[in-house]
């Protein structure tokens, strides 16, 4: 299990602060790191990544957002859409994110810096910040990637409702290929089907 990694066990004593601090920043984030991290450990299992990778995947998942600290109010917490400028002043959360854990010099936090910088490549090339594609990607990004698309369609926004599971697994399976890692998006249809995380509706 992840918990018996010297490397995780050390990076999860080092790193709870940072915890701690997202969520007096913005709970939202937190609470939706929180649910992102649920559905990545069930992926980890269900892809068979070993130990050590799942250590990883798990800091990796509940601080790929933690970034945000670093977004302004008035960006980071808007009632409504970005718009250009905005959003590509919160695609830096996850450069920002990477430096943060980065700094901690932990060992571990390198790999695990990586994995956050890279969670929002797409398959085809055209996602941020380094424009990876493929098996270029970190394998842990990539399902991150694959749970954090589920959950915040998942939830209700102030600029959309929440989606019913049906239309967001509908919206994933249009996205593969593309954005989402054909084989991962397969694997995390069939684990969703039957988790707890599930999205209400058919």
């Amino acid at each position: 299990m992840p918990h018996q990694d010297p490397v995780y066990q050390a990076l999860v004593r080092y790193t709870r602060a940072l915890s701690v601090a997202l969520g007096y920043r913005d709970l939202h984030t937190r609470l939706h790191s929180d649910r992102v991290l649920a559905l990545c450990e069930a992926m980890g299992a269900q892809a068979g990544l070993s130990t050590h990778e799942r250590g990883i995947l798990r800091i990796a998942a509940t601080f790929h957002d933690v970034g945000k600290i670093g977004i302004p109010d008035q960006i980071l917490l808007k009632p409504g859409r970005l718009d250009e400028v905005e959003t590509r002043a919160m695609q830096t959360h996850a450069e920002l994110g990477a430096s943060i854990v980065r700094a901690t010099e932990l060992e571990g936090a390198e790999e695990v810096a990586r994995v956050i910088r890279n969670h929002h490549e797409h398959w085809d090339g055209s996602g941020y910040p380094d424009g990876l594609a493929g098996a270029e990607i970190p394998l842990c990004s990539r399902i991150i990637g694959i749970a954090d698309s589920y959950d915040a369609m998942a939830q209700e926004r102030s600029y959309h409702p929440a989606k019913r599971h049906g239309e967001i697994m509908e919206i994933l399976r249009d996205e593969t290929g593309r954005k989402h890692d054909p084989e991962l998006t397969r694997l995390f249809s069939e684990m969703i089907a039957t988790s707890e995380h599930r999205a209400p509706g058919a």
